[in-house]
């Protein structure tokens, strides 16, 4: 059972509370101009909304109006995290939407409300993935006392009463509005079986990965292109050995552990190239992505080692791509009118579609080699075998699924720069994983 995230304290005047806590009353007009306020930016009649806001906030004529509108908006945003929490939603994608659809204000009361509901589960109950993102996300109880968090947050956004009313308010309209997404393991709550749920890392060496990042790091920091060569090379055989050795175990010791899934952002601007750049990482890996345009996301499924490379390849070459980008600078057209974003927008279209080819030529090249270290054994049933499940996951989980088309490219400079910038980025360790994984 979830409990409240406000506990009851002794009323402060007789105004402010019946025997048993606020009057009855008191909450029910609270939560019914809360629900008016939702209802005003549903139809986006900002003006309602801000009388409501303003209301809400402050009325001199009621001592523990405060106290009742602090516990009721607590109260709604728990209730909205429970729903997400129902509709799919995991703790990293409630914030990260937050942000994008709102403002960074908005993602930490998010984080907060998160930490709040949080309190209401067992640790037994909570996977590893939902704990990790958990910690990546900051979601803490950071304050003393649940009555006073009201004051508290607005002492550290050094903002009124007003601000955390209005912000809060339109979290719960985002809460309560968010589409249902397919789940990717248990929420809260939920008796974990024996065995843990499996995430992104599970089943990798995490010395190998330690190391993996490394060399990742060096990879994008160093200004000579044959260095970052060649540090990509040694991640990508480091990956490439791990993940095939891994589905080779699998097979012999009769693992029946499936596909899993994680989601990856894909921010903007220039959304779309990224997306199609974590496609062809994904696909090298033996994964595959589906991007979710309207929510800043791809979910990426495949088997758990897998999945760690992917999501650490894409970002690898994504800090790279950005820099080669950026280090071209702005463009112009002959009348001086900028043509920066459809140089960049071309940049890493072509980018992503070069990286694609070099994954593909490096795939065969891996796999070669795996074979001829096991002895010549045939690895094409093992791998063939593991394609096969992660696609039967994807037509499940989207049985709806409609494939899109890259968007036009209109800036030829732009994909000249960005195809040999592709040429010059170290394969951050992956690819050859993904292509050795991927295909034989």
């Amino acid at each position: 059972m979830r409990k409240a995230w406000w506990r009851p304290r002794q009323a402060d005047s007789p105004a402010e509370a019946g025997p048993c806590g606020p009057e009855p009353s008191l909450l029910d007009d609270a939560e019914a101009l809360t629900t008016e306020a939702v209802r005003a930016l549903a139809r986006g009649d900002t003006a309602a909304f801000r009388l409501l806001a303003a209301e809400l906030a402050g009325r001199p004529d009621l001592p523990g109006w405060p106290l009742v509108t602090g516990r009721c908006l607590a109260a709604r945003l728990q209730r909205g995290v429970a729903l997400a929490w129902e509709r799919g939603w995991q703790p990293a994608d409630v914030v990260r939407y937050a942000s994008r659809r709102r403002t960074a204000r908005h993602s930490r009361l998010a984080a907060d409300a998160i930490a709040a509901e949080m309190r209401a589960y067992s640790a037994a109950t909570v996977a590893a993935q939902w704990r990790e993102q958990l910690a990546l996300i900051g979601a803490e109880v950071w304050w003393e006392d649940d009555d006073e968090y009201p004051d508290a947050w607005c002492e550290r956004e050094e903002t009124d009463r007003a601000d955390f009313t209005a912000c809060a308010v339109e979290l719960v309209h985002l809460l309560e509005g968010l589409p249902r997404l397919a789940s990717l393991g248990p929420p809260p709550g939920t008796p974990l079986r024996e065995a843990p749920v499996r995430d992104g890392f599970e089943g990798v060496d995490q010395r190998m990965l330690g190391k993996v990042r490394a060399l990742l790091a060096k990879a994008e920091s160093t200004e000579f292109p044959e260095e970052a060569e060649a540090l990509s090379a040694r991640a990508q055989e480091l990956i490439a050995r791990h993940s095939i050795d891994h589905a080779l175990l699998a097979a012999e010791t009769g693992d029946l552990g499936g596909p899993a899934g994680r989601r990856v952002a894909v921010d903007n601007p220039y959304d779309a190239p990224k997306a199609v750049l974590l496609t062809v990482v994904a696909d090298a890996n033996r994964c595959r992505a589906v991007w979710h345009r309207e929510l800043g996301f791809s979910t990426v499924l495949g088997f758990p080692a897998d999945l760690a490379a992917v999501e650490m390849l894409f970002t690898s070459l994504l800090v790279q791509a950005t820099s080669a980008m950026v280090h071209a600078g702005p463009r112009r057209d002959a009348r001086g009118r900028s043509r920066t974003r459809s140089f960049r927008h071309a940049f890493l279209n072509a980018y992503a579609a070069r990286i694609g080819e070099r994954l593909r030529d490096a795939a065969g090249e891996a796999a070669d080699r795996a074979a001829a270290d096991a002895g010549g054994k045939d690895l094409l049933p093992v791998l063939a075998a593991r394609d096969l499940a992660v696609e039967k996951a994807v037509d499940v989980m989207f049985p709806n699924l409609a494939k899109g088309r890259a968007g036009s490219v209109s800036n030829y400079e732009g994909w000249v720069a960005g195809r040999a910038a592709a040429d010059l980025a170290s394969l951050n360790g992956r690819s050859e994983v993904s292509g050795a994984s991927r295909r034989s």
